[in-house]
């Protein structure tokens, strides 16, 4: 399609807003503090409205509707468990994080909070957690450079190819130009532009569809199975899907707003102000792909875009049923939430990049304006790999996500969860629980992707192949290989890999520590200094 001329002016403007704000970012950006925590200076509403736009990336407007339009109400377990996961992680994670990293040397990353927390000399948990942040952020990242790519295909009718770039740029060039206090603010206002779209547009629909009575009959005349809380996954893709709030433990780009927080009095209210934010809009996404299943059903003539691909649902219902200014600012909520995601995990590399690796390893002595212009030079170096992978014209958001958001909570969660509240963890108990938490997720999600490939090639014959080359050929096909795996291995492996990399990554923290010697002296001081503090404040 051609974009109309509303469609331009309404994303043109918000785009100059965004880069506005990244401009007077620039000039308030004095030390590589200011570029990676913004000094510690964030208020309530900024920590709160940052904190819950930098976690709903694209997913949000577009891979939980569309999970939600494809398959039904089984899905919205996610929405059930991210919120149930980001109450506790403000109120047992937040408060204790934002202290401990600023006794822990005024730690500006998780690995350097890792590093200062077990007193690692030899600074080995440092170089693992900042490879394991690379290694998953990566794909994060384009999973939002594919969720702006999706939008300008369809908005602005031009090549996917092109579109990679088009979604990226502005995002690229604020975070890059402002660092943290340019993604903050730029948060806030895409929090604020983000609820807003997504009270809106669910009531339109369901208007549109004459009501929710009408909507829900509308579902059940095209699956009443839509409606059903447990889908064709049963008890396993309930779990699976809930599993997603055990991710929020581990979430560097979100910690790091608590790390950024002006002080622990700040947290209580900025967690009544995000979660209030968080429930609206999720139960503002499940309305959209739901009651979209009625609408489409109602009006079939207009669902070719979102049966091609069910991730489009919330930009064709906004072009659908607004006139071309309104939909222009909808649309540009899709953009806001690619971009506050995207724009906060592209500092967080950048901050691993350049404080892990440049300063850690490389140049110990580097003065803060050069730290700060090789951090902006990794957000570019970060934001080319992340195109690289987001090429693919058949990736979608919401699998990207899943993945990088698994890799993230089972690597740091149990880590970051035991450090805060059990004096006797170690560092190589740490070290344990960030390479058995990302293995295994990495194990288990290739394991699942073979039992898919072989289940998806049926009566083919299944040839593996190495640099191009033939290298074993079983002569089965892929139902012979699929029913050769145990019934018990395969619910095992449907299930979301987040759960069993929890449980191991949880278990080698507390083994290893148990079977080595207790942290030094004054390792165990500081953790009291920090509960006795918190004790002190309620916590």
């Amino acid at each position: 399609m051609t974009a109309s001329i509303p469609l331009l002016v309404t994303f043109a403007a918000y785009l100059l807003l965004m880069i506005g704000i990244g401009l007077w970012a620039f000039f308030r950006t004095r030390t590589f503090d200011d570029y990676i925590l913004g000094g510690r200076s964030l208020g309530s509403y900024v920590t709160a409205l940052s904190a819950g736009a930098s976690d709903m990336s694209g997913w949000l407007l577009m891979g939980l509707p569309g999970a939600l339009y494809a398959t039904g109400l089984a899905e919205a377990w996610i929405a059930i468990g991210l919120t149930i996961g980001a109450w506790l992680n403000w109120r047992f994670v937040a408060g204790p994080l934002r202290v401990y990293t600023e006794r822990s040397r005024n730690a500006l990353t998780l690995p350097d909070y890792f590093t200062h927390r077990f007193a690692d000399d030899w600074r080995i948990l440092r170089l693992i957690s900042a490879l394991v942040i690379l290694v998953f952020f990566a794909v994060y990242c384009a999973s939002g450079i594919v969720a702006g790519a999706r939008l300008f295909e369809s908005v602005f009718g031009v090549p996917y190819a092109y579109a990679l770039w088009l979604g990226a740029a502005a995002t690229i060039l604020y975070t890059l130009v402002g660092g943290f206090l340019a993604v903050s603010w730029t948060d806030t206002v895409q929090a604020t532009l983000m609820i807003f779209a997504l009270l809106l547009v669910p009531v339109m629909v369901v208007v549109s569809n004459g009501g929710l009575d009408s909507s829900f009959e509308l579902i059940r005349q095209v699956d009443p199975s839509r409606l059903q809380w447990v889908g064709a996954g049963g008890v396993i893709g309930v779990i699976s899907a809930a599993a997603w709030g055990l991710g929020y433990f581990g979430q560097p780009h979100i910690l790091a707003r608590f790390m950024a927080a002006d002080s622990l009095k700040t947290i209580p209210q900025a967690r009544r102000i995000g979660m209030t934010w968080m429930i609206l809009c999720l139960g503002g996404a499940i309305s959209v792909g739901l009651f979209g299943i009625g609408y489409y059903q109602a009006n079939p003539q207009s669902a070719g875009m979102v049966n091609a691909n069910s991730e489009r649902v919330f930009i064709a219902l906004a072009e659908q049923l607004f006139n071309p200014w309104v939909a222009g600012v909808l649309l540009s909520a899709i953009l806001a939430a690619v971009m506050s995601t995207l724009s906060c995990q592209l500092l967080v590399c950048s901050s691993a990049l350049t404080e892990d690796f440049y300063k850690g390893f490389i140049r110990k002595q580097a003065g803060q304006t050069e730290l700060v212009w090789v951090g902006r030079a990794m957000v570019l170096a970060v934001a080319l790999v992340a195109i690289v992978i987001a090429w693919d014209p058949e990736s979608r958001v919401l699998g990207l996500v899943s993945y990088a958001w698994a890799g993230f909570g089972a690597a740091f969660g149990p880590v970051v969860l035991l450090s805060l509240f059990w004096r006797r963890m170690t560092r190589n108990g740490a070290l344990a629980g960030v390479v058995a938490g990302a293995l295994v997720v990495v194990l288990w999600k290739v394991s699942g992707n073979v039992l898919a490939a072989w289940q998806a090639a049926g009566d083919a014959l299944v040839v593996w192949k190495l640099a191009g080359r033939t290298a074993i050929d079983w002569g089965m096909t892929g139902n012979q290989l699929y029913a050769s795996v145990p019934e018990g291995i395969r619910q095992a492996l449907a299930l979301y890999e987040i759960v069993p990399g929890f449980v191991a990554a949880a278990l080698a923290v507390v083994a290893v520590s148990l079977l080595g010697r207790a942290p030094p002296a004054q390792v165990q001081a500081t953790h009291d200094e920090v509960r006795a503090e918190l004790r002190a404040n309620g916590y």
